[in-house]
């Protein structure tokens, strides 16, 4: 026998029982309008519950995606050997269009950041052919760039200028651990639920790797794990937003329709620079505050800011972003004679410069992304993934900045959402 839907049944009763009393009832013609308007009512009540119920199985089906699901797409590992200069280094980031790279040494050899015992293995025979010993991000070249404090004390871009060639050929090796993201590693096993794996990213890790055909070991969490595989994926904050913005459905789309103030994002503090910053400088100060990335806001006309240092942006009209990531690509004789220009010249000149070996993207990747406070959520992911940026500003109808929102934020917020209107 056929089966009918649940609103199919609700319609078919309301349907039969208005015509019972509409046809026995005297006064006919004045309750039509009543029991069709009842009868409409019943019909979206029905509609309501199903669009929950179809609520209840989108948030069923985000709870049971798993990493694995998100690597479908993914290409195999880009790394460098731990041997390899800071400018090849520069330049397998450049070419793959990666922020990031693992490195690689002889097994046995080295102690991995955080004591990380992740290791690439030979598919068939299961020997060690090599240990991932820590991550490089473009923010431990420009803080080795940066040099010591009193070594670029001067602030005119001279020492840099002189060393800078010797600087980029030192090994990688010899730089792991200038940042965050460099002293440990991560990793994801890949059966670990979409909401776990958010639950890490949403902490401040940017990416983890997440192994092919391991032998996962010590899982006790089901999240991380110390493993041996014959080969590894990356996986990124950015991948995660990608998939969320793919899926925005059902207990999914109501939370991205939440505006940006939810996230906290209007803050009090925006560490910024200045428009007459020089670009040494601003290197300087990415480095001070291991930050990726810093807004460039203008200079106060009273003349009381201190460009070689951070500034509170807040309330300050914004002009421009300078990221570590501006530096990828740049040919070295071409950066030391950009010392001594301001930071904001140099994020204008390399998305145009011939001097620039950068791909045809780093235009859209310097464009100022910016959002309000009743920006809803979605807008926010769908400005991160097309513009492939990692922060969207938050300014006010003036352009003068207010806030700032992270792909943290982002993670953090809508995770914590479908847990609470689960527990609902």
């Amino acid at each position: 026998m056929k089966q009918l839907s649940f609103v199919s049944v609700v319609t078919q009763l309301c349907i039969h029982h208005n015509h019972f009393l509409v046809s026995h009832n005297p006064t006919k013609n004045k309750n039509i309008s009543y029991y069709c308007n009842k009868q409409t009512k019943i019909e979206n009540m029905a509609q309501q519950l199903k669009m929950q119920r179809n609520d209840e199985s989108m948030m069923s089906s985000m709870k049971e995606k798993k990493v694995k699901d998100l690597m479908v797409e993914k290409k195999r590992l880009v790394e460098v050997p731990y041997t390899a200069s800071l400018a090849h280094t520069m330049n397998t980031l450049v070419a793959n269009k990666v922020a990031a790279v693992p490195v690689a040494a002889p097994p046995g050899q080295w102690i991995g950041a955080g004591g990380s015992m992740i290791v690439e293995c030979d598919k068939q025979s299961g020997v060690a052919r090599k240990h991932y010993i820590g991550m490089v991000t473009m923010l431990d070249i420009v803080a080795h760039i940066a040099g010591d404090d009193d070594h670029m004390r001067s602030g005119g871009g001279g020492d840099v200028t002189k060393d800078l060639d010797q600087k980029m050929c030192a090994p990688v090796s010899s730089i792991i651990g200038h940042s965050f993201e460099g002293l440990s590693l991560w990793t994801l096993n890949p059966n670990t639920s979409l909401l776990d794996c958010m639950e890490v990213f949403s902490k401040g890790v940017h990416r983890a790797m997440v192994p092919i055909d391991g032998e996962m070991q010590n899982v006790s969490s089901g999240v991380e794990l110390v493993e041996a595989a014959s080969s590894y994926q990356m996986l990124t904050q950015m991948d995660v937003l990608r998939f969320l913005k793919d899926h925005a459905g059902g207990e999914l789309q109501s939370i991205l329709a939440r505006s940006v103030r939810d996230l906290g994002a209007d803050t009090e503090k925006i560490y910024a620079i200045t428009d007459r910053t020089t670009l040494v400088d601003a290197i300087k100060c990415l480095k001070s505050a291991m930050l990726n990335a810093a807004p460039i806001v203008r200079a106060s006309d009273l003349g009381e800011d201190d460009h070689k240092q951070l500034i509170n942006g807040r309330c300050r009209k914004l002009l421009g972003t300078f990221s570590a990531n501006d530096l990828r690509g740049c040919y070295l004789a071409t950066l030391k004679s950009w010392l001594g220009i301001s930071a904001l010249a140099f994020t204008e000149e390399v998305a145009t410069s011939p001097l620039f070996t950068a791909s045809d993207d780093n235009r859209s990747r310097r464009e100022l992304v910016t959002c309000n406070a009743e920006s809803p959520i979605y807008e926010v992911i769908d400005k991160a993934v097309t513009k492939h940026v990692h922060r969207v500003w938050v300014v006010d109808q003036e352009g003068l900045l207010v806030g700032v929102v992270s792909l943290t934020d982002v993670i953090r917020v809508i995770r914590h959402s479908l847990l609470s209107d689960s527990d609902v």
